[in-house]
Parts: structure tokens; sequence; C-alpha cells
């Protein structure tokens, strides 16, 4: 794809305006057998005008009659600008971060040897290349890029450009946002290159667009006057570039030894053998995720050396844990600042809280729980770079003495008793921050399947009578029952074999729990009885209690702790399996499999990557402080040391791939069936669902954008079932990433254009809609604990009571409950940590947002992409709409928080809206 400079009036709409002549930059000749030598002199051609015609193809895969442009002399002087993204550090300097051996490189004139490739071989079969080095020419301040400049010498002959290789001849790392040559080549790049010192092998990228020479002439590819997008399947891939496409996904791959380096781009599977710490503490030790006894998803493999004190498990440290290099933007790109901040959460803030916070345990008053907001918590001076990075939490710093004081939440700020209430507690199971685990109860009497000989009788204490006293005045039960009335969560089953193990650690309690909910004529949720069930134990038989709303003092004050309760499972189950095992965990196989056997030029991996970025460092972080033994996670939730168990439990028991796709999900629980008549395909059973009501509209443009992408790159089906590279990455999901779960029937099919839309939209909704759903409105809801408390620390007064224990809960019901909650450490840490997970970045990449260059090159893609982005635009106002509207009372009305966490877009800060294409924090 070669172009002499030529006159304006036939330039292409796209290329790089180059305000300087290149001064620098060799052009040099490879003499070795694999590399294209030229022998003639590049000619000037530049006084050619351009008189030819773009015409249309009429071939099966759609490519286009070149249009020949009879000016082309022997050679070809093309030029190339790479852009390099400056590490944040570098940019406020203005300079490049290097050393002496950098700065002679810059003189000389070769920081970067390029190579080109062409997509034809030569006579002799073997690959023709070109190459150039690089020189750099300046820092732009204007869109903040280091610019470098290469001249290519490329004869006529030399046939399309395919790929470049790269070598990188500094001794640092350089990020590459692109390079572009001026006859419309672009190579998309967005990635590390390491320095030729560190990894010898050369970077591969691949070509956006294409223009091709051949006969002598010049030949342009047009459609629709664009150029179009090489994103080629892997029966289509030009002979010269298959041989380097393989390359490159071999690169990626590894062998599966040795301790992964910072400049590795290695994407391999290990189990999460590394959360426990038994080198530090016997205490520390925690059983691996992944495998028979506990099946998990896997993670990306660090290759660490292993445990001298258990052998299964994986030593830690205290630097991040490896990721591939191209998952870290953490250096280029303040998205990133969610890490960034949330590690300074957990390395600074929290310790220093502990410290501010040490020997205090409950809070004596509500008022006490109010001054984290109006006044904050006294601590020690600290450094100024942590108050600047949490300019929302540490305050006064110039004082003697800091102060870390948190914002009111939007929950709080609206109307301050609305925890307290009933139809709040009801009306968050729809629209707050777990909106995913409410069910519809199809079956009566209510039964546990737990083996009855260890857990005691299955039968649950709700009766058909105590149901009809709470409901009577609406409907007979055996007519709630058939119109789909009755609604539970459901952790029973779940959380009651940990419940005596629970029991045995200091400062929690727990209980199984079911929550019995009933669907009124106006749309909203009231509740009916909560059940808590302690298992046998100790020589004591099974104990289960059944508390409902009452208007006597004491029983009033039961039911606020059994909601308490019930709150803390629920937060439990939000954190451990809604959030982290439904996004960030099964999520990091898809990436994995994607790298290893998605060329960079597939078209599926060009539709995933968006939906990709940034989530393996984030959960790498996880690993490393959150979900780790004595991490935030266990220190203060229910099921402490026992939480990642419990979530291998609900990945064993609970999660299917075919049920993540919102309205797979929402039938799997009973929230709707099936009806070819209703807007989405489903009609749900509570008409007023703000999760499910928005988020159907976000899942149907996710949907319809996947549909038109693959069918416009798989006219055929048999296309999907012969693509070797989509196969072994649906094989490596399924046996591998997922390989705990290999052999169950629900897993999709891929043979069909169908199955892969189905595919593809199912991780690009749980990635996007899914994630926002009930990550960004964490500290809105969860930032006043009493809302949603993260535990229970003592168990319920009337569970086998001294008098003493009884006599306190009658005369200061109030400090029983505050007993109940988190300690003030346990709670200002969570408040912390919450804080920064509902933030968006400045530059947060939203759903729809931007168009990918690869998209965007494409005419046909780009004109989907346009459709799916006004799709999500008018979201915006149908979601305003609907919560102005009075008739939907579960997110309209008096001190109500509007439902408003699936509007695709936002500011930054904490907003409680706003869907990131990917899980970015």
């Amino acid at each position: 794809m070669l172009k002499p400079t030529i006159n304006q009036s036939c330039s292409l709409n796209n290329l790089l305006p180059l305000h300087k002549p290149f001064v620098h930059g060799d052009a040099i000749n490879n003499s070795s057998s694999s590399a294209y030598s030229p022998t003639i002199l590049r000619q000037n051609t530049s006084t050619k005008k351009c008189n030819a015609t773009p015409a249309r193809s009429t071939s099966a895969v759609g490519n286009i009659k070149a249009a020949v442009l009879p000016f082309l002399t022997k050679a070809t002087t093309v030029k190339g600008v790479i852009t390099i993204k400056p590490t944040i550090r570098s940019a406020l300097s203005g300079v490049i971060i290097g050393d002496v051996a950098d700065g002679v490189s810059d003189l000389l004139g070769r920081s970067f040897l390029l190579e080109l490739v062409s997509e034809d071989l030569d006579s002799k079969g073997k690959r023709k290349t070109v190459k150039a080095y690089a020189r750099y020419k300046a820092l732009d301040f204007d869109i903040n890029v280091y610019t470098y400049e290469c001249t290519f010498n490329i004869p006529n002959d030399f046939g399309e450009i395919g790929a470049v290789m790269v070598e990188n001849e500094y001794s640092k790392k350089m990020f590459f946002k692109e390079i572009v040559l001026d006859n419309g080549v672009t190579f998309t790049c967005e990635s590390w290159v390491q320095s030729k010192n560190d990894v010898q092998a050369k970077r591969i990228f691949f070509t956006n667009k294409s223009t091709r020479c051949c006969g002598g002439a010049l030949t342009i590819i047009w459609w629709r006057k664009q150029l179009i997008t090489i994103s080629y399947l892997p029966s289509e891939t030009p002979e010269a570039l298959k041989s380097l496409r393989a390359e490159d996904l071999e690169s990626l791959r590894g062998n599966g030894e040795g301790q992964r380096k910072s400049q590795d781009r290695i994407y391999d599977y290990d189990v999460y053998n590394d959360l426990g710490a038994p080198g530090l503490s016997i205490s520390l030790a925690r059983p691996v995720l992944g495998g028979e006894q506990h099946p998990y998803p896997r993670r990306c493999r660090t290759g660490r050396p292993m445990s001298t004190k258990d052998p299964l498990s994986e030593t830690r440290t205290i630097l991040p844990f490896y990721i591939p290099c191209d998952e870290d933007f953490s250096e280029i790109k303040t998205v990133q600042f969610g890490a960034r901040t949330l590690y300074s959460v957990l390395h600074a803030v929290i310790p220093i809280l502990k410290s501010a916070l040490s020997g205090r345990d409950k809070f004596p008053l509500f008022t006490h729980i109010d001054l984290l907001f109006n006044e904050g918590v006294n601590v020690p001076p600290v450094e100024g770079g942590i108050a600047s990075a949490l300019p929302r939490l540490v305050k006064g710093v110039e004082t003697a003495k800091a102060v870390i004081k948190f914002e009111t939440p939007e929950t709080l700020d609206r109307d301050k008793f609305s925890w307290f209430r009933d139809e709040e507690f009801c009306r968050q199971m729809l629209a707050g921050l777990n909106p995913c685990s409410i069910q519809l109860v199809t079956e009566w009497p209510l039964m546990s399947k737990l083996d009855p000989e260890i857990y005691g009788p299955p039968e649950s204490a709700i009766t058909k009578e105590i149901v009809q006293q709470e409901i009577g005045g609406c409907m007979t039960f055996d007519e709630a029952l058939a119109q789909k009335k009755l609604f539970m969560l459901d952790y029973h089953d779940l959380l009651l074999p940990y419940v005596n193990k629970v029991r045995q650690l200091e400062g929690t309690t727990l209980y199984g729990s079911r929550t019995l909910l009933f669907l009124t004529s106006s749309g909203t949720l009231r509740p009916v009885a909560i059940e808590l069930t302690r298992p046998p134990s100790d020589g004591k038989p099974q104990w289960k209690q059944v508390y409902t709303p009452t208007w006597d003092a004491t029983g009033a004050w039961l039911w606020k702790l059994a909601k308490a309760h019930v709150l803390s499972h629920d937060s439990a189950y939000h954190q451990l399996v809604s959030h982290w095992l439904r996004s960030h965990c099964v999520t990091e196989p898809y990436i994995i499999a994607t790298n290893r056997h998605l060329s960079q030029m597939h078209p599926i991996n060009r539709l995933l990557v968006p939906h990709f970025r940034y989530t393996m460092q984030i959960n790498a972080l996880a690993r490393l402080a959150l979900i780790n033994a004595g991490g935030i996670i266990e220190s203060t939730f229910a099921p402490g040391k026992y939480c990642m168990q419990l979530c291998s439990d609900a990945y064993d028991q609970l999660w299917r791939f075919d049920h993540e796709a919102l309205p797979a999900d929402l039938i799997s629980r009973g929230l709707a069936v099936e009806d070819p008549t209703a807007p989405h395909g489903v009609k749900l059973a509570i008409e007023d669902y703000p999760f499910a009501n928005d988020g159907l509209l976000i899942f149907d443009a996710i949907k319809q954008w996947a549909a038109s992408y693959v069918n416009y790159y798989y006219p055929q089906a048999n296309l999907v079932e012969s693509d070797e590279e989509l196969q072994a990455w649906w094989n490596d999901i399924r046996t591998v990433g997922h390989g705990d779960k290999k052999d169950e029937p629900w897993w999709p099919e891929l043979k069909t254009q169908d199955d892969l839309i189905r595919i593809v939209s199912t991780i690009m909704w749980v990635c996007s809609g899914h994630h926002s759903a009930v990550n960004f409105g964490q500290y809105d809801f969860a930032g006043y604990f009493p809302n949603r408390p993260t535990i229970a620390r003592t168990k319920m007064p009337d569970e086998d009571p001294t008098a003493e224990d009884w006599q306190t809960f009658l005369k200061r019901p109030e400090d029983v409950l505050l007993s109940c909650f988190p300690s003030q450490i346990q709670a200002t840490q969570v408040m912390s940590v919450l804080d920064v997970l509902s933030s968006h970045s400045p530059d947060e990449e939203y759903i729809g947002a931007n168009i990918e260059p690869a998209w965007e090159a494409e005419p046909a893609i780009k004109a989907a992409f346009e459709e799916f982005q006004g799709r999500l635009n008018q979201l915006e106002g149908i979601i305003d709409s609907r919560n102005s509207d009075p008739l939907l009372k579960n997110r309209s009305g008096a001190g109500l928080v509007p439902y408003q966490l699936l509007k695709p877009y936002s500011e930054n800060g904490v907003t409680g809206k706003g869907v990131p294409n990917s899980i970015s924090i």
C-alpha cells in the first residue's frame, strides 16, 4: 500500500498532516534473504496529478477493485510518524525518562527500528520487508504525546503493507499509541514495546487500513470513499502474514514455566493459590481455589515460588503482582487513578485509621456515626501525596493534624431515616446495590436441599399461616403463590454450612437466612417474614426463628435486628458473588483466552478488547490487598476467613455462563418469562424493576451492535465453525479458564453466527452493564453503613439468651443494634474503600462513547457503531423520564435516590451513574 506525495485534491481524508519536513531517520535496506532489498533509487513524484476514479469491488469478501494511479515511479518515499504516550511523570516534566545511552540513540537518529512487512511473498516465497530508523522529534503538549519520524524507500512491487515489526533501541519501555504512514496506512498499537535489552524479539503490529501497489502503478482500495479495515479471519490472512500471526500469538502464550517478569506479555492460567500467606502465619493459610475440592475460575499465572510452609500455596509479595505488561496502564492513563487511589487507601489511609481508632469498638450512639460526615476522624499528619491522591477523604493536611472526613452519601443526604424503613429495605432489592439476588417463590413449602443429618430438618419455619396473616388483607396465600406475588432472598443453603465455623471466629456471627416478600398492587414490595437458622452444634439442636413486622416494641426491635443480619448476608453475597465473582473473577479467563488465541487482527479480538482494558490490573490489586487472607474483605464481612471459600461454593453451585446475559439471568430467577411480543423478548414479573428495565435497554443495544458486527465478518455460518482461532478461544474458556465446569451441559455451542452473538454479547454485558450496576452505587448505598452493614457481630437477643443479655436488650435495644453493626475500624475501612470503588476517573471510557480506530476504518462497522451510540444516547433521556414518573414508585418518590446506575455516561467522581466499557475499578 504505497502512495507518493500527491496533489491535495486526491489526498486521503485521514492522512496525518506533517507540518515539518522529515530531516532525520535513515531508511535502510536489509540484505538478509528474508528482506526485500531494493536496488532502485527514490525519485520525486510530488508534481504528478491524480486523475483516477475509484471503482467498487464485486468480490465476495468485500475487496474493492483498485483505482490505478499511473504516476508511480520505481520507488516511493513513505514517511511515518510514531506517537508515544509519555508516562505521567515524564509528561509533567516534559522530558524523556531515560539515560545517557538513550540520549545517544536520539542523537544518532536511531530511537526505534521499524520493519514494514508486505502481505506478498517474494518470488522465492520469502517475506518482503523494508527497514527504517525513527528519530525523536518533539513532545506535543497539545495532545500529550512524543512524536518520532521515519522515512522508508519502498519498491513499487512491494505490495500491500500488512504489518510492522518494531525494535526499541532505548533502555526503557515505551508505550506506542500508533504508527501512521503518509500513504494512509495506520498501525494502532496501544501497547508497551520493551527495550531490546530486556526483550530481544521484535514487537509485531498489524495494519488498520490497506492500500496496494501492483503492476507498477499505485492502487488504492476504496469503499464508500474510505479505506477498508484489515480484520482478517485466519483463513483470509495473506500468506506472508500467516507466520507473523502465529508467531505473535505464540509469544503471548508462554510455556507455563518460570517466574513472570514485569516486561513479559505472557497470558497463562493458574489457580487462586496466592490468597493465603502461610509463610507469615499458619492462621493466614487459605485453601487453593480452583480444582475439584474448591471449583473456581482461573487467574493469570505469575510463577512465583511456592511457599516452604505450604507447597500448594504461592508466595506473596508486597509489590504489585505480575500482570502482562499490556494490561498495565498505570504509568500512562489517569483512568488508572482508581487503582492508584485504591492502593493509597489500602496502604496508607487504612493503617492510619486503625491507629487513630485503636481501642474503640462500637459506635456509642448513632450521632457518633453522623460525626464521620460532619467532623471526620482526627489522625496524625499525613504525607502530602496521599492527601492530593485522596482529596475526598483527607482534609486539613496543612495543620498539625489531618482529618479523614467522609462525604455524605446520597441516601443519607436525601433521607436520613430511609435505612430504618421497611419499604426502602425492599425497594433496594430492585433498585439498589444488589438487585440481582431476588427470586420468585415457585414451590411451597420452602425446603432446604442440605443433608438433614448434618444441618437439621429441611422444612422452613415460614408457614402458610404466617404468610396468610401478613397479606390477609390483600389476597389469600394460594392466590399470591399462583399469581407470582411472592419473592425472596434465599441465603439459607449457601450460608448454613459456614455458620458453625464462622461462629468460632472472634467478633462475628452468622445464620442461614430467608427473606420473604410480597408484591403489592402498587408494584412495590413489602416484607412478610425473615427466617434465621442455626444448624445443630455442640449438642444443641437446630435453632430457627421467624420474624415479622410487628406493632409491639420488643417485636419491632427484633425485626430491626433481623433485618441487620439479612443485610449483612446480602452485603457479603453482593461483594463476593454479584460483584467480584460474576464480573471481575469470571472475566479474567475471557481476557487470557482472547490474548492466547485471537490474533490482534481477528475481528472478535477487536470487538472485545475495549471491554477488557484495566481489568487484570484491578484484579491483581484485589488479590494483593482486598480478597487476600487478613485483607479488607475478610476483616470486615461476616464470613471472615471463609469469604473466598464461600465464593467458591457460589461458583460451584450457582454460576452458569448461559445465565449471565441479563434476559437469561432474569428468567433463571423467575423475574421474567420469555415473551416474543414484549419489547425485549421477556415479560417482567415485577413491572417496575429499575435494574431490569434499564438493563434490558443496554443489553439490547449491546446485542444489536454485536449482531451487526458478527454478521459482517461472518456472513455464513460455516465461517464460525471453521475459524480455528475462534474455536480454540471458546474451547480455552470452557475447558481451561473455567475448567472446573468444563463438563457442564449448559455451555453454548459455537457453530453459528447466533451462537457467537450470544456469547460475545454476554461477555460485553458482564464487563459493562452488570459490573456498573453492582459497583458504582456502593458508596451511595453503603457509605452510611446502617443501611447496608457488612457484618453482624452479635447473635439475635432471643437465641438462647441469658437473663442478663435479655434484660440488656429490653433496657437499651439501640445499644444492642449498635453492637451488632460493624466496629468503628471496620466501618471506616469499608467506607474508605467504597468511596474509591464508586468513583469514575477523569478519562473513564464509557460504553459507546468512543469508536475504536479499527471500527472507524470500516464504513459498515462505523455505521453500526454509530447506531449503537445513538441508542445509548437516547437511554439517558429515557432513564430521566422514568425517574420523574410518579407512577414508578420503586424509582420515584419523596427522599428516594433516583436509579441512575445504568445511565451510560457520567462526570468523574462518585456520581451513582455511568457505564464504563470495562471493569476498570
